[in-house]
């Protein structure tokens, strides 16, 4: 063991301008401790390039790099997905549901090199650290963290940009291209540079997953997905793999300018942060999802999910996928898609989707039970009974007013004590 009790680390490697300068910093301040560098392929793409010649150059002893593209999809954005988890009522969460995936095999590469350690390039101003941290305690807390933007002295990413320099470090960021991005095949986001003022608007340049809708298409496009219990398994009557599908319905959904999102959201250390996030196939398949919802599941039932899809979301943005509250939820959401099976046709047209059309085998729609003609299932004078019990507690409200005041609901009520002195 080292002095500082760390021989072997295992390090969340993206070869960005953070992690770049994690690796000669971790065997500078670590008693020159082995650096093994992780990589999840989670749809990056060109981004993986010469990963491994760069981490090997920074000082690194290896790279490993796992494909969890099908994993990454079916096990956390399709769950995400059927819960219909939105936080703070725009965000589909790309980044937060990436990270205890990435931190799953994180604990378990330690484990199989016998490290003592991983770390992480998160900044302590940030949710990352803790979806991190989190998932490490809940599945080997015995490991050590190390987070390096709560130890070292660099305090921008101007800061690092020098350091790499210094250690000779190819990175892709400069002073003038200073945004920071995280991509997957679920989503891209962007964050830093211009877009801390809330007042600038997005640059054309930076979007890279989407055209802007001034810039789409004149002819809308027709797409029609199918689901089973849920989860989308085809596209245009064409049955995909998940993978397959993610990557064919980005590109159609990104050509029409869907899935733009700017934020400025509640990071959960307390701050407010703003987020400009790219998320084209999610975007429409939540659209779609819910417009299966819609004729598949009781009106109960969908309200309380809707009630649960909040909580869900807040779970995982805080990094609490691997709470047992997180999994009980998903139990609860799993029964509910039992039956949400069908097709959804849409139209997507600059920027906008519209449900064309939606149909199941399990629909609880009936348009005979839905008309207003006379039928069998439901008898309108039924109707007096219920509205009479449904608005008995107004009823008796308003009967003790008029007892105790003599004054009647209709009269205009007087508002002046909420008034500004």
């Amino acid at each position: 063991m080292t002095e500082r009790g760390i021989k072997k680390v295992v390090l969340a490697y993206s070869g960005g301008l953070d992690t770049s300068v994690i690796v000669p910093w971790l065997k500078e301040n670590y008693d020159n401790c082995e650096v093994i560098c992780f990589t999840a392929d989670l749809g990056q793409e060109e981004e993986l390039d010469g990963l491994e010649e760069k981490a090997l150059a920074s000082g690194a002893s290896k790279l490993i790099i796992r494909d969890l593209r099908e994993e990454f999809l079916t096990d956390y954005v399709f769950p995400t997905l059927q819960a219909g988890a939105i936080y703070e009522r725009e965000y589909l969460l790309g980044t937060s549901i990436a990270r205890p995936l990435i931190a799953k095999h994180m604990v378990e590469i330690a484990e199989t090199e016998n490290a003592d350690a991983i770390a992480h390039g998160c900044t302590g101003k940030g949710n990352d650290q803790v979806r991190f941290e989190l998932t490490a305690m809940a599945l080997n807390p015995k490991l050590k963290t190390i987070a390096p933007w709560r130890e070292w002295d660099i305090r921008s990413r101007e800061d690092a940009i020098r350091y790499a320099k210094r250690y000779q470090i190819p990175i892709a960021q400069t002073e003038k291209d200073i945004y920071s991005r995280d991509r997957n095949i679920f989503h891209l986001s962007h964050e830093g540079g211009l877009l801390e003022d809330p007042w600038n608007e997005p640059e054309k340049e930076m979007f890279q997953l989407s055209v802007g809708p001034e810039e789409a298409p004149d002819d809308p496009e027709y797409l029609e997905i199918g689901f089973e219990r849920g989860i989308p398994v085809s596209l245009n009557g064409e049955t995909l793999s998940a993978l397959e599908f993610f990557i064919r319905l980005n590109k159609i959904a990104g050509a029409h300018g869907i899935g733009r999102v700017d934020i400025v959201e509640n990071r959960l250390v307390g701050m407010k942060s703003r987020g400009v996030y790219e998320t084209p196939a999610g975007t429409v398949l939540i659209k779609a999802h819910q417009a299966l919802e819609s004729i598949c599941m009781d009106k109960h039932t969908m309200h309380y999910k809707d009630f649960v899809a909040v909580k869900y979301a807040e779970l995982v943005y805080n990094g609490m996928w691997f709470m047992q509250l997180r999994q009980a939820m998903d139990a609860f959401v799993q029964v509910t898609q039992q039956r949400v099976t069908g097709d959804v046709r849409l139209k997507l047209y600059k920027g906008n989707i519209i449900i064309a059309g939606r149909k199941s085998p399990y629909s609880l729609y009936r348009e005979d039970y839905a008309s207003f003609g006379e039928e069998d299932v439901y008898n309108q004078q039924d109707a007096q009974g219920f509205i009479q019990l449904f608005g008995l507690p107004l009823k008796v409200e308003a009967l003790l007013s008029i007892e105790g005041t003599g004054k009647t609901g209709y009269q205009t009520p007087d508002y002046s004590q909420f008034k500004r002195d």
